[in-house]
């Protein structure tokens, strides 16, 4: 196995027994952390050892604002929180590596019991069903999208800024997202898709991001937590320094909830590296034989 940069978790897809991961998604943490090894970015800071000093000042574009360009991952707050949160660890497959995971890519509400309150009887419907249905059921066990927020929360991501969009490219099996900051409005009549419609606004040094248009056949997380399609998904995006970012999500779906709730992601940027290319049908051997085990 090839070592990757310290502390990153790094998901990396391969095929593996997806009957068995009730968490619902084919990740496996493995392998590379990029298709150019030994390429170093000139734009990173770096100490006297030459290791990225990801505790330097965050950049900013040539307008002053912020700049999130990079490859970034979500983390956990605590070691091995992801692991805490799992009903039935058996469950999981021994390659998933959890010990860096951020807990809401297994369950959203992992900070409260807030869903058993705010959860419609619809919503508590279809999770039952995933549930009782071992992960099987997930779109990403049948290389499908994982949709907006799940993707970012599953896999790195690379975010491309430039003046008036912000382009993010998943890792695993997305298509990309483009965020226009060119000043336009949410469509009113969005054609629900994978990743949605985003528009976002700087208020001061963060970058607000709402989202529309998504539709329902993605998950909130790996435990199976449902929306719809009028979810309206806000999330606010600030880089606190060069190797580390807050991303604050909240989802606003009436249809499923009776409130609106909200989590903060924390986020660090793998330096030197690139997303790695997926395409998840590609030597997938599992889906013939999901529900059969």
């Amino acid at each position: 196995m090839t070592k990757t940069p310290e502390g990153s978790i790094l998901y990396r897809v391969k095929p593996i027994n997806i009957a068995k991961a009730v968490i619902g998604i084919a990740i496996s943490a493995t392998v590379v952390h990029a298709q150019w090894l030994d390429q170093k970015d000139k734009g990173i800071p770096r100490l006297k050892d030459g290791k990225p000093n990801l505790s330097a000042p965050a950049p900013r574009t040539s307008d002053g604002k912020p700049d999130f360009t990079g490859v970034w991952e979500s983390r956990a707050t605590e070691p091995g929180e992801a692991r805490r949160v799992i009903r039935d660890p058996n469950q999981v497959d021994p390659a998933v590596n959890l010990d860096n995971a951020s807990k809401y890519f297994m369950n959203i509400f992992a900070d409260n019991k807030a869903a058993d309150e705010i959860m419609r009887p619809e919503a508590a419907a279809l999770l039952k069903t995933r549930l009782q249905a071992m992960g099987t059921t997930s779109p990403s066990s049948h290389c499908l999208p994982a949709g907006v927020p799940f993707a970012m929360l599953i896999t790195p991501f690379k975010m491309v800024q430039t003046p008036i969009e912000v382009v993010v490219l998943p890792e695993d099996n997305n298509p990309p997202r483009q965020i226009y900051l060119d000043g336009r409005k949410l469509p009113k009549d969005p054609d629900p898709s994978w990743m949605g419609y985003s528009v976002g606004q700087w208020q001061g040094d963060t970058l607000v991001v709402d989202t529309i248009g998504l539709n329902d056949k993605t998950w909130l997380d790996a435990l199976g937590h449902p929306h719809s399609e009028s979810m309206h998904l806000t999330e606010r995006y600030r880089r606190t320094d060069f190797g580390h970012m807050q991303v604050e999500i909240t989802v606003d779906d009436s249809k499923m909830y009776t409130r609106p709730f909200t989590v903060t992601v924390p986020m660090a940027l793998i330096p030197d590296s690139d997303v790695f290319e997926s395409v998840c049908a590609e030597n997938e051997l599992d889906r013939a034989h999901l529900g059969k085990d």
